[in-house]
């Protein structure tokens, strides 16, 4: 029988770009779009191209318990998570959300460990704590270095750690949907749930989308295509074949990335601190990576090639 190849590494490189990229999309067009709104038109974007590639005229739709999931990851990471993130960035650079967000690999790998009995194993917990100081450098370059952009809002910062808690309870509640469907079938479902989620927003989307210009459309286009429904999707392959825990903490590579993207694009230029705290982050990921004793993987995550 040939064995699949598991391309989990590269996908959550894909990832990791994608969602990094994310970041600094938002921040582009947080004067045009309101939070809501933009929610509402990202997720749309992302469900259509999604459409042909789920085949729901040809795949079952899952019912009970995983469709109760589907319906939970839909409301609190595509919606909730959605609207937090997109109200903090008016409020904080690109790169400071991003590795505020970062919070929640450690969430998801910690109620992960315990709830799914995923484990602690050394690498992913050495990993996660070397990546984490690397976030707290980042942080904290921002004070030391009077050439960074200024971040400095309470609110943005709590909108960030909730948006920390629903990445990390969506994940949660996507893991063990993913054994009853494909990856690209559980996006495509989470983004018409947060569609419906945010229908109330409608009529600000098509007014706000009457007074965009093409860059900010372009950049709302580009927001569904890539992060969500490319970016959903890779993620959601590299979820089914490893720990919730493990790909959790590879996304702390984000806020590096996103701090990078962003100085380009937006001219977000960040503290030289920063830069050793991205190298960390490199570091951290690379140390979750590294192979554990059988027993640290429990047999539920060793999911056959589908």
């Amino acid at each position: 029988m040939k064995t699949e190849r598991d391309l989990s590494l590269p996908a959550m490189l894909v990832t990791v770009v994608l969602w990094a990229s994310a970041f600094v999309g938002i921040r582009a067009v947080g004067d045009t779009f309101s939070p809501g709104s933009l929610t509402l038109g990202r997720l749309v974007v992302g469900a259509i191209a999604l459409t042909f590639f789920a085949r729901p005229r040809t795949t079952a739709l899952p019912t009970g318990r995983p469709l109760l999931l589907v319906v939970l990851y839909g409301v609190v990471w595509f919606g909730a998570y959605n609207l937090a993130l997109n109200a903090a960035e008016r409020d904080l650079d690109a790169g400071t959300t991003a590795l505020i967000v970062n919070v929640g690999p450690i969430f998801a790998a910690v109620i992960a460990g315990v709830l799914y009995k995923e484990g602690f194993p050394k690498p992913l917990m050495i990993g996660m704590g070397i990546a984490f100081g690397g976030v707290a450098l980042i942080a904290l370059s921002a004070d030391s270095d009077s050439s960074a952009v200024e971040t400095a809002s309470t609110t943005g910062v709590v909108l960030c750690i909730a948006a920390a808690a629903f990445y990390a309870f969506g994940a949660l509640a996507q893991k063990p949907a993913l054994r009853h469907m494909q990856p690209i079938m559980s996006v495509w479902l989470g983004c018409l749930v947060g569609v419906v989620v945010c229908l109330p927003f409608a009529p600000a989307l098509i007014d706000e989308l009457s007074g965009a210009s093409l860059h900010d459309i372009l950049w709302l286009a580009y927001l569904g295509v890539f992060p969500t429904a490319i970016g959903f999707s890779t993620w959601s392959y590299a979820l089914k074949r490893i720990s919730t825990g493990k790909a959790a903490s590879t996304t702390y590579l984000v806020p590096a990335v996103a701090t990078l993207i962003s100085w380009a694009v937006l001219d977000e230029v960040p503290a030289a601190l920063a830069f050793v705290g991205g190298a960390l982050c490199l570091v951290g990921v690379a140390i979750t990576r590294l192979k554990s004793t059988p027993k640290d993987t429990p047999v539920d995550e060793q999911a056959p090639a589908s």
